[in-house]
């Protein structure tokens, strides 16, 4: 059985494969002792220098619509779900004065996400615990809005996953999901992938002002990112950079298959 993820590498197999915490506890340290992932991350999506090494493949600049999509107020209380080493939800945390419960199944993913909270935020404004996309361990109806970047996918399946945010959210609450989406049926795409519906499963549930859009700049910063680490010269003694440019072969030879897309929808 596979078990549920909360991270992603954003490779093509990654993004509709579950692989289990102590994968990704392995990963992250990995990511520590050899910047050449993060820094190539980063100079494609645009993150600012001092949050390299806490995000994911999003491009920077989504926190712009992320931010006015969740109507965040000041002081407001933010989940981000999946956060893996929590640079996006820190920084809208941050931007609103709020406070933040970053939830992730990766020990080490948390760790880090707190010594990266105590860099931009003020003591007690964030806490981090183990937690999965389906059972948070949030209380309910306890936050303002919840973010979830790039793992959605991961739940099995992703209706568990938005009945859980539905139930941490007070209501009237706002939710913001990242993700792929298939453009066409293609077989070689995970079936997790192929049978989303997050529409669908939002309507089902209850959520209102539902919004499902497509973000073809974000992806052409993907492509820009994976063609970068493949220019990369190879160096056999670094798995990071290793491990990178197959993420990069595998995701380009798939590339036209999938679009990036963003959610938005209103708590019931």
């Amino acid at each position: 059985m596979r078990t549920e993820q909360t991270g992603t590498d954003g490779t093509v197999e990654s993004i509709g494969s579950a692989r289990d915490s102590a994968f990704f506890d392995r990963w992250y340290t990995e990511l520590q002792v050899s910047p050449v992932r993060d820094t190539i991350v980063a100079r494609c999506l645009g993150a600012p220098d001092e949050y390299v090494g806490t995000t994911g493949v999003l491009v920077w600049d989504a926190l712009d619509e992320i931010a006015a999509g969740l109507r965040l107020e000041p002081g407001a209380v933010l989940a981000d779900v999946a956060c893996g080493r929590g640079g996006y939800g820190i920084e809208l945390a941050r931007r609103c004065q709020g406070r933040l419960h970053g939830v992730d199944f990766s020990a080490v993913a948390l760790k880090l996400a707190e010594m990266a909270a105590g860099q931009h935020l003020e003591d007690g404004r964030a806490d981090f615990s183990l937690g999965l996309l389906t059972a948070t361990n949030l209380a309910e109806n306890s936050v303002d809005a919840l973010i979830c970047t790039d793992a959605v996918q991961f739940a099995e399946p992703a209706s568990a996953a938005l009945a859980e945010f539905g139930r941490v959210l007070k209501s009237g609450g706002r939710l913001a999901l990242t993700t792929w989406k298939p453009i066409r049926p293609n077989p070689r795409l995970p079936e997790s992938l192929r049978s989303l519906d997050l529409r669908g499963d939002l309507v089902r549930l209850g959520f209102s002002e539902i919004v499902v859009a497509r973000r073809e700049r974000w992806r052409a910063a993907e492509r820009a990112m994976f063609e970068e680490a493949m220019a990369t010269p190879p160096d056999a003694g670094n798995p990071v950079l290793a491990a990178l440019q197959y993420e990069a072969k595998r995701s380009l030879e798939e590339f036209d298959s999938l679009q990036r897309i963003i959610v938005f929808a209103t708590a019931p």
